[in-house]
């Protein structure tokens, strides 16, 4: 070996190994025991445990108000009852997940107990609604007549087994389609303009859109009755109500479209300008089907908006208790509007129909929405069952016609097989 060599062993091994304080002893590097590893915290699984410690904060919760207000203040109420319980339950919950727990922990829980109330609220209020409109509108909704007929020949003093709501309910499909035509593609349009070509204008129109989504409909129906009907001389009718219901929904859909626009990613934009697809094209073919679901949606929102509204059709379309299928001329009646004007009636029967066109407009709102829900299909890249067979039956035929194709060895003896060109096949 040389002395270079040497004298390079000699350096690394010096600088490797720190000179020892004392002659004749060896000093070894001391090992640092390893950190215990910290268990994770499960916040997305319901245990016993929690169950538990729910039941009892509630149960201690519960039975702390009901001392108080019987024994130490005189408290009254069911909503003082409610919140001052909610208020001891959220204290034990925290003190009991306390015990097991670390803050961190006790955070988390107390985050969960609070948005499932939250839930639980909504959920509650929600059937206390539809629970209270079925009972009230049960004598009128069991007949067949309810269902068949229209208000023509029930009046205040005739029983629920004369007249019904079905000129209400042909009254609000004329009127909503109306106005979903109208929306729908101006809306889209609006929203892949916002979306795809930013700008000046582009922010201007969005200014307008946003001031327009709390625009009071009782607004837009003043303004149709003003121009449409007064300065223009036109009739109440169907179709101006159904412009004042679009005016409504329009801002509504270009808003939440505008959203789900942006959220397509944008490397399947790239791949189609890449491929040589111009921007429009890209639009019809990627940008579109791509959020079809979340464009489904924005549609509901807008339709719900709109067929939920009595102030501009009482203002513009009037009200009948005859059927009209003529939209351009004679009053119009409504679902939302026959339930405000009947419900204000005096007369036992007439309220029970009021409450029965309550549920009918909610189950028309249910049909157009598990409607809209089966059109809308899912989200980009989550395939059904029929669309995934369908994608597998033509990647078959395409694997078919592919392996139909005779195969011969390249002139050069390379190591790759070029496919002969089919003679009038193809």
């Amino acid at each position: 070996m040389s002395e270079t060599t040497m004298t390079t062993d000699r350096e690394f091994s010096e600088a490797a190994v720190p000179a020892p304080r004392t002659s004749g002893r060896t000093f070894l590097p001391i090992r640092q025991p390893e950190a215990t590893p910290q268990p994770a915290r499960s916040i997305g699984h319901l245990r016993r445990e929690d169950i538990f410690r729910v039941l009892g904060a509630a149960a201690a919760g519960i039975a702390l108000t009901a001392w108080l207000f019987t024994q130490v203040a005189p408290f009254s109420g069911v909503l003082p009852f409610i919140v001052l319980s909610y208020i001891f339950f959220v204290a034990f919950y925290a003190i009991l997940v306390r015990f097991d727990d670390t803050l961190v922990g006790v955070k988390d829980k107390l985050a969960t107990v609070l948005f499932n109330s939250i839930a639980v609220v909504l959920l509650v209020a929600l059937v206390d609604i539809v629970v209270f409109t079925v009972i009230k509108g049960f004598p009128a909704i069991v007949h067949l007549n309810f269902w068949t007929q229209d208000l023509t020949k029930g009046g205040p003093l005739d029983p629920l087994t004369v007249g019904g709501m079905l000129h209400a309910v042909v009254g609000t499909l004329i009127m909503i389609s109306i106005a979903l035509a109208i929306a729908i593609p101006l809306g889209l349009l609006c929203a892949v303009f916002l979306a795809e070509f930013p700008g000046p204008f582009s922010r201007v129109v969005r200014t307008v859109v946003e001031a327009m989504t709390a625009l009071p409909s009782i607004v837009c129906g003043l303004f149709i009755f003003a121009t449409w009907i007064l300065l223009l001389g036109n009739p109440t009718s169907g179709l101006a109500a159904a412009f004042s219901i679009t005016i409504m929904i329009l801002p509504i859909i270009i808003r939440s479209a505008d959203v789900v626009l942006r959220l397509v990613p944008g490397n399947l934009k790239e791949a189609s300008f890449g491929l040589g697809a111009s921007h429009w094209r890209t639009v019809v073919h990627v940008l579109l089907p791509s959020s079809r679901a979340g464009l489904m949606t924005a549609i509901i929102l807008g339709t719900a908006r709109g067929i939920g509204e009595t102030s501009p059709i009482l203002l513009t379309a009037g009200y009948t208790t005859f059927y009209n299928f003529n939209p351009f001329s004679g009053p119009m009646t409504s679902l939302p509007l026959a339930t405000f004007l009947l419900v204000k009636q005096p007369s036992d029967t007439q309220i029970a129909r009021g409450f029965g066109a309550a549920v009918v407009l909610m189950v028309l709102v249910f049909v157009l929405f598990l409607s809209a829900r089966i059109l809308g299909g899912k989200g980009a890249g989550q395939l059904s069952g029929s669309g995934l067979r369908r994608a597998r039956a033509t990647s078959m035929r395409m694997s078919a016609r592919v392996s139909r194709r005779p195969v011969v060895a390249p002139s050069d003896g390379g190591p790759y097989a070029v496919p002969q060109a089919e003679s009038g096949q193809r």
